[in-house]
């Protein structure tokens, strides 16, 4: 199979879905690219292809070729031990073969080299870690490493408003002397043919120099075989300003249009600097992330304590935390106590515990003690490098309500332009006799309605509708320990009609504890030998009731001997050979199977089961001697968070693996709808497609009821959501049309689910559809925004309501207004 890559590239000058779907063409026509998903809010390309037939130049030239740019950093290091020529071109060498490294100068005489850089695929860190292994020495001009592509989007930003200026400074006086001229204010001078000389002297910067971006772009767009936004605005204002030349040139008479032309760029050109500005501000959560990070961190190396910059940490170091600091990378408590302020990361409000052997997450604060702690994770591997990573990964996918979007983007600027040439003959041809003091005639009528149509269609909405939602979306899941891993995922959640919960870890805490241990009437073996034979048997088993069982004898301070010929049988329970006796330990099905008398002890099996205790049976020498009751206790906020869901109009189910009895017992406590007792590992995503098929049966509906199908009511209109941990649930929640993790904070990435809840808190899983609910909701507004407004506006155009300047505010508008509807969802209480 052949190895691919996948790579995210950092585009810019991309103005609307055209753009998109042009760079997205662009990048698949390239030999080895096996996919490109461009999105327009993050401006980001994600390319995977294979890496022996086309390399990062490559791309970077496709997207160049198609009209675009990537946006790239540099770096200057000063550099230590460079001795000749030679160190200088072997350190060339070296970093040139770093992937993302794109030029590398590197100067003896000045000891510096500059290395310019894709931001999205290496960083400063990584840089200068090369240099190390090439046996330099790379020394920081001191502040912080900067956001090369925060720059790069800044310097857009930057230009965007250099040109907006420059076109209010020509076209605002242009535009009042004309309306002024035109309502009479003036006398008979402002007709003079000289007037429009002036005219044409302040419009004419405004339509190549403030607008040249649009000619480019059209130019660039049509040399591919497309037609963008850029395509509509350069001929709608250039048809303004060449109609008018021949007036200007004493060539025919008439009326002037170049303030329309003017106004039209300038109008434009304000509306897409504060969509930039705005659409700045959708990735401020990830930003807000990644500003969590300490810049420096306190090691001992050497018996020294040293401050080095967090790039710097190495696994294995020894790391000094002081009250109030941050924590800088992951890691394990070596010495001393404290407690951590984990909220930033999962959304937990109350400090956790921190002592000797227990795990750090970088990025939280340390509250009270003094820590030393051993680096496990840095860079690229730490907790919170992984959520932004995964956070960026779900804004640069497309929703899969996106695709109409994309297909009616598509065909939108041709279809407008037909539209537009349909305007401008019908005007001509068929309009109606104009007045015989009409300042206009037909013709000029006519390619007034045609300017208005070109300008006021608006694909850009389209195009911005989704994504922008969506990275809203998903970095305020973020900042709540909410990780949607796709926009797929964030759009699916919100469609959750049943929910699926798991019982061990997800309601209850997971750590059960030994409640009971009964012994029969007639049974030769006392309580606590029963307790130390079971927990010998158990002392190799990873299984919750197992440990609980090894730790109370434990705790008893019983003496356990080592099991011999340990088997485990999956769903039912364990068995080996204690000190020459065969001792079993599992459930009455195990024993039923085995045909074991139970010697008088159903009544207590019964008897615990009502009491929500998993009763474990153990037998010695073929015969049950006794039970030992095992007892999980639920999780703080299960209770509140499934009333939660209830309000939200949700079903819930409860699958577990214990008996009827105790998982009935549980289901009470909490108000489950649906219980699904004595579910097997193996058979749990069979019970989650039993779900999807379908029921809206109201009452508790048993596994039985599903297997004989006497529900009548049975519809294919269910979409599951299924709540574990991710490793032990993997089948069920990809079975799932959504698969959520309960996590802990350490390893997001290798969760199995779409959707994972950092902080392990039940209350997440209705917070995480409340939130998709809201995206969902503000995507389908934004989408019915820029279908309307098309929809209604264009026809009104080409019907000649419009004013051409009317025209492109209107355009220039509703691109802003989609992101400022998409920005609102930032202070929406969840």
């Amino acid at each position: 199979m052949t190895e691919t890559k996948q790579l995210t590239l950092p585009v810019t000058g991309m103005t609307c879905a055209n753009c998109v779907a042009t760079v997205e063409r662009g990048l698949k026509k390239q030999a080895g690219v096996q996919a490109a998903v461009v999105n327009l809010s993050s401006e980001r390309a994600t390319v995977t292809f294979d890496p022996a037939a086309v390399g990062l130049p490559d791309l970077i030239a496709r997207v160049e070729r198609a009209g675009y740019g990537v946006a790239t950093g540099e770096a200057d290091l000063v550099i230590k031990r460079l001795a000749d020529d030679n160190d200088a071109r072997r350190l060339e060498k070296a970093l040139l073969k770093l992937e993302g490294v794109l030029e590398a100068q590197v100067s003896v005489a000045a000891e510096r080299a500059r290395v310019r850089y894709v931001p999205t695929v290496v960083s400063q860190a990584e840089i200068r870690a090369a240099v190390s292994r090439s046996g330099f020495e790379a020394v920081e001009l001191g502040g912080v490493a900067e956001d090369a592509e925060a720059k790069a989007r800044e310097a857009e930003i930057r230009q965007q408003r250099r040109l907006l200026i420059i076109g209010l400074i020509f076209t605002v006086p242009l535009f009042l002397f004309s309306m002024a001229r035109d309502f009479g204010l003036f006398g008979m001078w402002a007709h003079a043919d000289w007037v429009h000389w002036v005219m044409l002297a302040f419009a004419t910067p405004v339509q190549f120099y403030v607008g040249g971006q649009y000619y480019v772009g059209a130019f660039k767009a049509l040399r591919n075989g497309s037609a963008n936004m850029d395509v509509l605005i350069a001929m709608g204002s250039s048809v303004a300003y060449l109609y008018s030349l021949p007036i200007v040139f004493g060539w025919l008479d008439g009326h002037v249009y170049l303030e329309t032309a003017a106004v039209i760029i300038t109008l434009i050109r304000l509306g897409k600097f504060l969509e930039a500005r705005a659409k700045g501000r959708t990735s401020d959560a990830i930003k807000k992330l990644m500003g969590l990070r300490a810049k420096t961190a306190r090691v001992v190396r050497d018996g020294a304590e040293l401050e080095v910059a967090t790039d710097d940490v190495r696994v294995g170091d020894l790391v000094l935390v002081r009250p109030g600091e941050t924590i800088p990378v992951d890691g394990v408590v070596v010495d001393g106590r404290s407690a951590v302020d984990e909220a930033m990361l999962t959304g937990e409000s109350l400090p956790v515990e921190k002592g000797p052997g227990d795990p750090l997450i970088g990025a939280t604060l340390n509250k009270l003690g003094l820590l030393k702690f051993e680096a496990t994770k840095v860079g690229k591997e730490t907790a919170l490098a992984q959520i932004v990573r995964l956070v960026e990964e779900a804004q640069g996918s497309k929703a899969p309500i996106q695709k109409l979007a994309d297909q009616v983007s598509a065909w939108f600027v041709p279809v407008v332009i037909a539209i537009a040439a349909l305007t401008f003959a019908g005007w001509y041809f068929f309009g109606p006799p104009l007045p015989v003091n009409a300042d206009i005639n037909g013709f000029t009528r006519a390619l007034i309605n045609l300017v208005a149509v070109l300008v006021i269609a608006c694909p850009c909405a389209m195009g911005l509708a989704t994504p922008t939602a969506v990275m809203v979306g998903t970095g305020k899941g973020a900042e709540m320990g909410i990780l949607f891993k796709s926009s797929e995922a964030l759009e699916r959640a919100g469609r959750v009609n049943v929910v699926v919960l798991d019982k061990t870890g997800t309601i209850t805490k997971g750590q059960p504890a030994v409640t009971d241990v009964v012994v029969g009437r007639q049974s030769l073996v006392a309580s606590e030998e029963l307790l130390r034979l079971a927990a010998s048997v158990e002392k190799g088993s990873e299984h919750p009731l197992g440990e609980a069982i090894w730790a109370e004898a434990t705790t008893r301070g019983l003496t356990l001997s080592e099991p011999a010929g340990f088997q485990a049988e999956a769903g039912a329970g364990v068995s080996a050979e204690v000190d020459g006796r065969a001792v079993s330990v599992g459930n009455l099905r195990m024993m039923e199977a085995r045909g074991y008398p139970l010697n008088g002890l159903a009544p207590e099996v019964e008897r615990l089961q009502s009491e929500a205790k998993t009763a474990m049976l153990v037998a010695v020498d073929g015969s049950v001697r006794g039970v030992i009751a095992v007892a999980d206790t639920l999780k703080d906020g299960s209770v509140e968070a499934i009333a939660e869901l209830h309000r939200m109009g949700l079903k819930v189910a409860m699958i577990t693996g214990d008996n009827r009895k105790t998982a009935e017992a549980i289901a009470k406590q909490v108000n489950i709808d649906i219980v699904l007792a004595e579910v097997l590992p193996e058979g749990k995503s069979e019970e989650v497609k039993k779900l999807q098929v379908g029921t809206s049966h109201v009452g508790t509906l048993h596994v039985d009821t599903l297997e004989r199908g006497n529900v009548q009511t049975w519809k294919p209109v269910n979409v599951v959501a299924m709540v574990g941990d991710g490793v032990n649930d993997a089948p069920a929640l990809a079975q799932a049309d959504v698969g959520i993790a309960i996590g802990t904070g350490t390893d997001v990435a290798m969760a199995a689910a779409p959707v994972t809840l950092i902080s392990g808190d039940l209350r997440g899983v209705a917070r995480a559809i409340r939130l998709s609910r809201r995206t969902l909701r503000t995507i389908k507004q934004n989408l019915f925004w820029a279908f309307f407004y098309n929809v209604i506006l264009i026809p009104a155009a080409a019907l000649g309501f419009l004013n051409p300047m009317l025209a492109a505010g209107a355009m220039a508008f509703s691109s802003v207004f989609v992101v400022s509807n998409s920005l609102r969802l930032r202070k929406t209480k969840i």
